[in-house]
């Protein structure tokens, strides 16, 4: 349907204004499709995300004892966060630290009988049966005493996961648990980020990626103050992995440490304008003709275009925005070519 109506659209101009011949052209104001050398830019939808965030959860099982911070609060690196009852855990550790001294000090006795026997053995006060005894008796003593202190350091820092600390100076985002709860090991407790090292994220259809040039970007954050909105940055990276469903391509851009705003939080909106670059034969380059050479009616936008053999065609146009007396064209012409700069002028010959 709307393809008919498009085509009724076309019929009418052509009964307003007719075909025009080569003869007739040749006296018509003409002018050149007007490239700007440069590809612009495609604005994407975004949003801000930390670069550093981390969620914390339990390794091991425990009644929640202390919750010293809350969502919103600044932490330091190595800052206790929350503590679980590890009473039974720091027993369990004391005894195996107690066994493992018990196991050294056999190991000590053990190894000082083993060097009296090599001496004994060498004055052949004892048998060569007794000497291998007593070496039997150091090296079991020896692994026995490794394996307890193994399982004391084992043991040890499995009581440290008690306790939970922060890996890194930022904030925290969001605390789900409270002092009291039974939590299990892998169970999320809270999330922290470091609000020093953020980036937006945003999203282009494929055929988009490959026309992005290396200009700078302009992240745009709505829901800051108009003086904080702007933030421009250097490069951006474009993940290699493309969404089967949507046939989109996500793109990274980095928001520069010193270039940190106030208030600006993981979650944010954002909208970012990305550079396109022009190719050797000028694809992807912004193109421009006059206001007045564009006929318009309805919603069909069309140009008179002359041919390399003179002639005059009807040809329907997409525009973009306008410039001054110019009319930015988005589809539908090619840089170089020429179109009439007053289309009403075409028909003049014709109504005579």
């Amino acid at each position: 349907m709307a393809h008919f109506l498009v085509c009724m659209i076309l019929m009418q101009f052509l009964a307003i204004t007719g075909p025009v011949s080569s003869a007739q052209a040749a006296g018509l104001d003409v002018v050149m499709v007007r490239s700007s050398g440069s590809a612009g830019s495609v604005t994407a939808d975004g949003v801000v995300e930390a670069v550093r965030q981390t969620v914390i959860a339990a390794q091991v099982s425990g009644a929640i004892t202390e919750l010293p911070v809350k969502a919103g609060d600044s932490i330091k690196a190595g800052q206790m966060l929350l503590r679980l009852d590890g009473r039974a855990a720091s027993q369990q550790a004391r005894a195996s630290q107690a066994q493992a001294e018990a196991a050294r000090a056999a190991l000590q006795v053990a190894t000082k009988d083993f060097e009296r026997q090599k001496q004994l053995f060498a004055r052949q006060y004892i048998s060569q049966a007794q000497l291998d005894r007593a070496e039997s008796l150091f090296r079991s003593a020896t692994a026995d005493a490794n394996a307890q202190l193994a399982q004391a350091a084992a043991t040890l820092t499995q009581s440290g996961f008690f306790t939970l600390t922060a890996p890194y100076a930022g904030r925290v985002a969001e605390v789900s648990v409270s002092q009291g709860d039974m939590v299990t090991p892998g169970r999320a407790l809270m999330t922290v980020f470091d609000p020093a090292v953020l980036r937006v994220t945003a999203t282009l259809p494929q055929a988009q990626v490959a026309a992005l040039g290396n200009a700078t970007v302009n992240v745009e954050i709505p829901g800051l103050p108009s003086a904080q909105r702007q933030i421009r940055v250097d490069k951006f990276i474009v993940l290699p992995v493309s969404d089967a469903h949507t046939h989109t391509v996500q793109v990274r851009i980095d928001i520069p440490a010193n270039g940190h705003v106030t208030g600006l939080v993981p979650g944010m909106f954002a909208r970012v304008q990305l550079p396109l670059q022009t190719g050797s034969s000028g694809e992807n380059a912004r193109l421009f003709v006059p206001v007045s050479a564009v006929l318009k009616r309805a919603e069909l936008h069309a140009v008179y275009v002359v041919n390399v053999q003179g002639k005059v065609m009807l040809r329907q146009v997409r525009p973009g925005g306008r410039t001054g007396s110019e009319l930015e064209i988005l589809a539908g012409l090619s840089a170089g070519e020429k179109v009439v700069a007053n289309p009403l002028t075409a028909a003049l010959p014709l109504r005579d």
